[in-house]
């Protein structure tokens, strides 16, 4: 196991905290898609899913790894599209030991039926974060030898700017699906079992609860508000403070 990157300090709530400076690299690292991994994935979908309703984003250059991006459409019985990562568990994870068996993982995320998901849209950053996302967050752990799981936060820059024009969110949390089935979040591929987290955006003031109070106290927060797993760009910010006028 590689050495585990130690912490800058931790928050209040006991979480250790990580900052990552921009890479500066002067090349990239080509490669092609793991075959094995692309099979399963495949394999793993079309338990749950139509074949005619799944659509892959292929990557056209990788860099350290091959990232696709699986696009599950919303139909008559399922009011929402669904993202999914494919690439990211080509590799393990620099996990502590004490969670070797999270070395492997996959990101999903959720949208509204609405959303806009041609192509030809994809150059209006408004429609395209979500998936440049999710493609960041595949390949950051195996650029930067580190991990990703259950409760981390990951900022979008530093200091944090807004995902795009039409939204505030400016980092996202990795949390089990309430949304999607148990026993669609885990994935055997030979050896492998690959974990599958959901990406949920934040906003600056449910990043900072959360580094406060930890992921319970904001999901404590979420139930408050009833934050629901598909992205809502306008939705309510549960950590924002309010005030009552008389």
């Amino acid at each position: 196991m590689k050495q585990e990157k130690q912490p800058e300090g931790f928050s209040e709530s006991g979480n250790p905290i990580y900052k990552y400076e921009t890479l500066k690299r002067d090349s990239i690292e080509p490669v092609i898609g793991d075959e094995t991994i692309i099979e399963d994935i495949d394999k793993h979908l079309s338990k749950f899913f139509d074949d005619k309703d799944v659509t892959v984003f292929h990557e056209i250059v990788s860099d350290k790894i091959h990232v696709d991006i699986y696009f599950i459409k919303a139909n008559k019985d399922r009011d929402f599209h669904i993202l999914m990562t494919s690439g990211m568990s080509s590799l393990p994870m620099n996990v502590p030991d004490e969670f070797k068996d999270l070395a492997y993982a996959e990101i999903i995320t959720i949208l509204p039926k609405q959303w806009s998901l041609d192509q030809k849209d994809f150059e209006d950053e408004n429609v395209y974060w979500p998936i440049r996302q999710l493609k960041f967050l595949a390949k950051f752990p195996h650029l930067y030898d580190t991990w990703l799981g259950e409760g981390h936060t990951i900022s979008n820059g530093n200091p944090p700017e807004p995902m795009s024009e039409n939204t505030a969110f400016v980092g996202v949390i990795l949390l089990p699906s309430v949304t999607l089935p148990k026993d669609f979040m885990v994935i055997k591929s030979g050896e492998k079992t690959i974990h599958i987290y959901s990406m949920i955006p934040l906003y600056q003031e449910e990043m900072d609860y959360k580094l406060k109070h930890g992921t319970s106290g904001l999901l404590s927060k979420f139930d408050k508000y009833d934050i629901k797993e598909v992205i809502d760009i306008k939705r309510i910010n549960s950590c924002k403070k309010r005030f009552l006028l008389f």
